[in-house]
């Protein structure tokens, strides 16, 4: 056997190898239910409930997007259209900020993440964040201020 033949057969075996090392993973993603598929049935059922519901004269703020997570409102399209071209919506949905602080972490994307000049989308997606993704006063409380304290006996 030459070198060349050998160097094919080490290929092959390393292939094959990968190949069953991917669908070992799978079956035991699989046998311990980590990896999950969805029944049709139930995503177009919600869909179709989901569709009726946020209408544009249904839309409150009670209303989340199934497939973003994100609020639907009429800026909600504006809004993934330009912010999930580079992240999860999910990213959007974790964080707080005033509309002021949103538009810094705007100017920081488009400075150092390649951000495009949003143009007049700006505001809308400025007004939505701030409307539906603003701080919460919920949580841990704020830090206690002017206070003596004294030794416990």
């Amino acid at each position: 056997m030459d070198i060349k033949n050998l160097s094919r057969l080490v290929n092959l075996l390393l292939a094959l190898t990968s190949v069953l090392l991917i669908f070992f993973i799978m079956v035991m993603l699989l046998k311990f239910d980590m990896l999950v598929f969805p029944d049709n049935s139930e995503v177009s059922a919600d869909v179709n409930d989901t569709t009726e519901a946020a209408s544009p004269e249904n839309i409150s703020s009670e209303v989340v997007d199934p497939y973003t997570v994100l609020e639907a409102d009429d800026a909600l399209p504006i809004v993934v259209g330009n912010c999930t071209n580079c992240h999860s919506a999910r990213l959007i949905a974790q964080n707080r900020a005033t509309r002021e602080g949103w538009q810094d972490l705007i100017r920081w994307m488009q400075k150092t993440q390649k951000l495009w000049d949003l143009g007049d989308n700006e505001d809308i997606i400025l007004d939505y964040l701030a409307e539906y993704y603003a701080p919460e006063n919920i949580g841990r409380r704020r830090n206690l201020e002017n206070i003596e304290w004294y030794e416990l006996k």
